[in-house]
């Protein structure tokens, strides 16, 4: 049984009794299938009970199941992203779709994977092709002008969009763990949920259907693609989702796992979580509220909502 770092909420009288104020940074690892780290970091905490640990020959596993308290108020909506957090999609996903719509098109462009992650850091698929061909160069067969060269991008993207979608349908790629369980427990407390991407929103509603099942997908909403027309690392895509949804975006968790994720939902004013993905593990996170290597499901439970409320409550001191 997994060693566990458990935040709970205290008692009134507890916290008469005693506030441990934690000015230091909590950090916990254990292996993974890319040797990422498990890292749980609360930054100038107050409010911090009992936590307990157990040394393991394999290192220090950590879980952190939270026991709220029955006056716990539930956050108002939890938004998460999509790739990389509801599923590692990347490396062999999008880039794959990518690489095969280039040589479909006979384009002699091939992205490998460390290239790939370089990439990453551009938001969305249409923008990330067109900067790569502007730093590069563009292939023989792409148009000459900027308005042809946008429609040629846009008729890319569209077909590496619907080879992605068959590797979703085929379910090749699977839902990483505690997704499914989180999302549960959050529709259970009439948490409102809604993923919020930068990436085709065809794309992200197959994921969304095909993966957590047409049942749960009639219950998520989705902010997708071009549905802003400035994508993360700008909060446009959050503070859309909040108004939409009748949220103060105050009272939202976000769920992400990319540095540019997590500033666009900071700017946003809201609460984020990050669970880090293959290409994002050594990026970083300075800033999050919490960081894991993922959501997490029994035995190893590394978040739920009773934290995601926690983390609403918790008094943080200069």
């Amino acid at each position: 049984m997994a060693a566990a770092i458990v935040f709970s909420a205290p008692s009134i009288a507890l916290q008469r009794k005693r506030s441990v104020f934690v000015s230091s940074i909590e950090n916990c690892s254990r292996p993974t299938s890319f040797d990422s780290n498990i890292s749980l970091r609360f930054r100038e905490m107050a409010i911090v009970s009992s936590p307990t640990r157990r040394r393991r020959s394999e290192g220090l596993v950590c879980s952190s199941s939270s026991s709220s308290s029955a006056s716990s108020v539930m956050p108002s909506a939890l938004l998460f992203d999509c790739d990389g957090v509801l599923v590692d999609t990347e490396k062999d996903g999008h880039r794959i779709s990518f690489n095969d719509t280039f040589a479909e098109r006979e384009l002699g462009v091939i992205w490998e994977v460390d290239l790939y992650g370089e990439l990453l850091k551009i938001g969305g698929g249409k923008e990330r092709m067109t900067a790569y061909f502007n730093k590069t160069q563009w292939p023989e067969k792409a148009p000459k002008t900027d308005v042809e060269r946008k429609d040629f991008i846009a008729s890319l993207h569209k077909r590496k969009t619907e080879l992605f979608m068959a590797l979703i349908e085929k379910k090749l790629l699977p839902l990483r763990p505690g997704v499914a369980r989180l999302i549960d427990e959050a529709l259970a407390k009439e948490v409102k949920v809604a993923v919020c991407s930068t990436s085709n929103e065809k794309a992200v509603s197959a994921i969304v259907s095909f993966l957590l099942g047409p049942e749960r997908a009639s219950k998520i909403l989705i902010f997708a693609g071009d549905v802003v027309p400035r994508k993360k690392p700008d909060p446009a895509i959050y503070l859309l989702a909040a108004s939409t949804l009748g949220v103060d975006p105050s009272s939202c968790v976000v769920v992400e796992d990319s540095a540019i994720g997590l500033a666009a939902a900071k700017a946003a004013g809201m609460k984020c979580i990050v669970t880090k993905s293959g290409y994002t593990a050594e990026e970083d996170f300075v800033s999050a509220d919490a960081v894991f290597d993922c959501i997490g499901d029994p035995p190893e439970v590394c978040f739920d909502l009773a934290f995601c409320a926690d983390l609403l409550q918790k008094q943080y001191v200069s």
